[in-house]
């Protein structure tokens, strides 16, 4: 129970960090770097949700959820649902995105990826 508490509490504190950084990337960058560093930071900030709603769940679990999420949002967008969705909600418009962009399902993985990465480390460091 311990355990699971403070499981929680470090992905609170990483989705925290995660959204700060997509903050600050977007105040001090632009164009592709930007836009790509920002899809990466929307898969590890996935990570840390699912990590937040199943604490006890393994690394490559977490990170594979991520980023199947990642991937169905990216893949919904060829329907045009989102497009609508976000035409009408800022809210809707940073979850769902509103134009399909192929290089952004790889870097979405390489956000799963680093977020599996940190997500091992921060385990085997943890007391047991």
């Amino acid at each position: 129970m311990v355990r699971a508490s403070m499981s929680r509490a470090v992905a609170a504190v990483a989705a925290v960090v995660t959204v700060a950084a997509g903050l600050a990337v977007r105040a001090g960058a632009d164009g592709a770097f930007a836009k790509y560093a920002g899809s990466a930071l929307y898969t590890v900030l996935l990570c840390t949700l699912v990590a937040f709603c199943a604490p006890r769940a393994r690394p490559a679990a977490v990170a594979s959820t991520a980023l199947g999420l990642s991937w169905a949002v990216e893949f919904a967008q060829l329907t045009g649902v989102p497009a609508e969705l976000s035409a009408q909600s800022t809210a809707a418009r940073l979850v769902l995105g509103s134009t399909f962009n192929a290089p952004d399902l790889l870097w979405y993985a390489v956000g799963a990826a680093a977020a599996w990465s940190v997500h091992t480390g921060v385990r085997r460091l943890a007391p047991r």
